[in-house]
């Protein structure tokens, strides 16, 4: 009789196991080469999410307001000139909004910005700066490098992630058959490695819509350059053109200060859009200029209207989003993805919490080859130093920063950044000196410690009466973020004992 089972043909592999191997190799290459460079990016980007809540935070004490007049921005926009000094340049306003309870006004005046905050009838108060978000933005963006350089490596670091994440599903052919597959509880790199996989495949969208979003956002300069090149003879003033607001004739003579009334009225006759922001260029002189951004109040990612006008109050520039061909609508909802800031709470939090699966990937990658390592035989117990010290070491870092700023109001971004350099040096340090399970459970402590320590300290000496709810919001995720690292000690412990 015939076996009819030996019959069987054998099932062939999707993808031939040599292939397998070599885009498994450069997946780990790739991920260690970047490593930790992604992970701080990661980390500080999910941080970022909320950088209108934490600048709320910084500030929980302004006088907030649901809406303001044309004769009061006019108001404040006099008092903050009259106060800014001589060689004024350029003028932000912030208007009233749900994500910014303020009227906000910045001054660049002799290279030095200025900020404060209107109350109801126009007066000023001293207010509005937030060091330490502006920090964790610079560093997110640009790494506190010059710009150009600074955002060309975020946007390589983008660009590894998306090649990290075409490479991870090539190498792991079972990847979405095994979605829902963990072995958790038994050796140590078969768990991260199940955690890494499923971590990435079931959030694949997000990851690549970060990782996609903050290549293009961070390699501007070299696709400008490049259009530029392609299709204007290299001149990329011309590509800036397609996307950018016209400057305004330049003409120095001085003049009174712009009168923004004129131009509220005009926009009321042109649109029912909510006015958000006004950048104003060289308001005291001839040559002065305003743009008034509005929400068009649509349900479209990109949904920003531009409207520039002169000093006479004449029109002379405007975009509206509606009118946006595929190209424009694309770059303009760029940064509204990448952040999460086109749908509300809910999907910031969403953000948030994705955005820790992703840094929890970066993180964990090099876990595994370290497990791996071991497991193999070759430890590479310096670098398990070293990692260790980095994994904890920033966390430590951001929030020893934080508190500084909490600690002194008059602090500036440049202090906070001298803060979170020396604590990232002092753990790296470390890593000279202890082990790396020693560096994990002090690196731990000190950040769980400090990020109860930060709410705490935030609450005393800033959430006086009538403060901001958004504070005490704050205050409680910090708060929670902070006992959970301190309950990861003993979980940790107890592993080890059993």
């Amino acid at each position: 009789m015939t076996d009819v089972s030996a019959a069987k043909p054998k099932r062939q592999p999707l993808l031939p196991p040599g292939f397998v191997a070599a885009v498994l190799k450069g997946h780990s290459g790739l991920g260690l080469a970047f490593a930790a460079i992604l992970y701080l990016v990661c980390l500080t980007g999910t941080i970022a999410v909320f950088v209108h809540e934490l600048e709320r935070w910084e500030n929980a004490t302004a006088p907030r307001q649901q809406v303001v007049s044309p004769e009061v921005v006019q108001t404040a926009l006099e008092a903050a000139v009259a106060a800014s000094g001589e060689g004024l340049e350029h003028v932000f306003i912030t208007l009233p909004g749900k994500e910014f309870p303020w009227l906000k006004i910045t001054t660049d005046a002799a290279g030095v910005d200025r900020h404060w905050i209107g109350t109801a009838d126009g007066t000023l108060v001293e207010g509005g700066a937030s060091p330490w978000t502006e920090f964790l933005t610079e560093l997110h963006i640009q790494l506190h490098l010059p710009r150009s350089w600074g955002a060309f490596l975020v946007g390589l670091t983008g660009v590894a992630l998306l090649s990290s994440l075409i490479s991870g599903i090539l190498a792991h052919p079972r990847i979405f058959r095994d979605a829902f597959h963990l072995r958790l509880g038994g050796a140590r790199r078969l768990q991260e490695a199940d955690l890494h996989n499923r971590i990435g495949v079931w959030a694949l969208p997000f990851h690549f819509t970060i990782s996609l979003t903050g290549a293009l956002l961070g390699l501007t300069t070299l696709i400008v350059g490049v259009l530029g090149l392609a299709v204007f003879q290299g001149d990329t003033e011309k590509v800036y053109a397609l996307f950018v607001p016209p400057h305004p004739a330049d003409d120095p003579r001085p003049a009174p200060l712009l009168d923004l009334r004129p131009m509220f009225a005009e926009l009321s006759r042109q649109t029912d859009g909510r006015v958000t922001t006004i950048f104003l260029e060289h308001p005291t002189e001839m040559g002065g200029a305003a743009q008034f951004n509005l929400d068009d109040g649509s349900d479209r990612v990109a949904h920003r209207d531009s409207y520039t006008f002169d000093r006479e109050g004449k029109l002379f520039f405007s975009k509206r989003a509606a009118e946006n061909n595929m190209g424009e609508a694309i770059i303009g909802s760029l940064g509204q993805l990448h952040f999460g800031w086109f749908g509300g709470g809910l999907v910031k939090i969403a953000y948030g919490l994705l955005g820790l699966g992703l840094t929890y990937m970066a993180l964990n990658g090099v876990t595994i080859w370290l497990a791996r390592r071991r497991d193999k035989g070759r430890p590479a117990p310096r670098w398990e130093r070293v990692w260790a010290a980095t994994v904890w070491g920033q966390p430590l870092a951001l929030a020893g920063s934080a508190i500084l700023a909490v600690a002194m109001p008059s602090v500036t971004p440049g202090l906070v950044l001298v803060v979170w350099g020396a604590l990232t040096l002092v753990a790296l340090a470390a890593a000279f000196l202890w082990p790396a399970e020693m560096l994990s459970r002090f690196g731990r402590l000190l950040s769980g410690g400090s990020l109860v320590l930060l709410p705490l300290l935030h609450a005393l000496l800033r959430m006086g009466e009538g403060a901001d709810p958004m504070g005490w919001a704050v205050n409680a995720a910090l708060l929670a973020m902070g006992l959970l690292i301190l309950a990861s000690l003993r979980r940790r412990k107890t592993a080890l004992v059993e």
